[in-house]
């Protein structure tokens, strides 16, 4: 009794491996040996089917390994540091060959995209400039921050000291001049040009240093980014009118 459900069993598998190996008859059917065990057919035409991409193939656009923004900011930031590295070249080469230069640069803890620019002079007959002589003050310091896509849109620039008031310098030290804005900006400005200007500027608005400790503006960069986002809003929304030197 307990051979013949065995026997059945064994015959069932027998007709359908029997199945299985006249289906690969015919021109394609392989020979020999190579034909091997029902699995490693079954194994085989299952690879046959399901073969990987050829290498050769161009990867979808959808899985490309970089992005065109990440290409685009990359070859920004070649060119932001080639023109930063030129600049400061030249500007170094400038200074050396001055015994009093107006101003001078050095790089914020070996950063490129971050510069310190002390400013020794503006116009000698200025309130300003007597003012920087009778309290002793070498230069205004001035901190510039170049933005990745540098020279296609402006540097940062505020003043750090001393305080000064009027002269276009506003919360924070932030300075509202059009030069510095997206809108008056041209990559063919060199940070020279950003200088000069800065200087001419902050005596045409009569600006003087701050003796009075009472209602001193606050001067850090937090303040200075918010009073400078505000000032380009303002100019987008109205056009560029030159504050009024109370403004300043």
């Amino acid at each position: 009794m307990n051979v013949r459900p065995k026997d059945k069993v064994t015959a069932v598998f027998r007709r359908l491996f029997k199945s299985s190996h006249s289906k690969e008859e015919g021109p394609n059917k392989p020979s020999g040996s190579a034909q091997g065990s029902p699995a490693r057919r079954l194994l085989r035409s299952y690879k046959d089917t399901v073969s990987p991409a050829s290498s050769s193939q161009a990867p979808s656009p959808g899985f490309s390994t970089k992005t065109k923004k990440e290409e685009t900011a990359a070859q920004n930031k070649s060119v932001r540091a080639k023109r930063l590295m030129k600049e400061f070249r030249d500007l170094q080469r400038l200074k050396n060959s001055q015994q009093e230069p107006i101003f001078t640069v050095e790089l914020v803890e070996d950063n490129l995209f971050e510069w310190y620019v002390k400013v020794y002079k503006v116009d000698g007959e200025s309130d300003l400039m007597q003012d920087m002589l009778e309290l002793g003050i070498h230069y205004i310091l001035l901190h510039l921050i170049f933005p990745e896509n540098f020279p296609f849109a402006p540097p940062f620039m505020r003043l750090i000291s001393p305080r000064i008031e009027k002269g276009f310098i506003m919360e924070g030290g932030a300075i509202c001049m059009e030069l510095l804005t997206p809108r008056g900006w041209a990559s063919a400005y060199t940070v020279e040009a950003v200088i000069m200007q800065f200087a001419a500027s902050v005596v045409k608005g009569q600006g003087r240093v701050q003796r009075k400790n009472k209602g001193q503006k606050v001067f850090n960069r937090r303040t200075a980014e918010e009073s400078f986002r505000s000032l380009v809003r303002t100019h987008d929304k109205y056009g560029w009118v030159t504050p009024s030197l109370s403004d300043g």
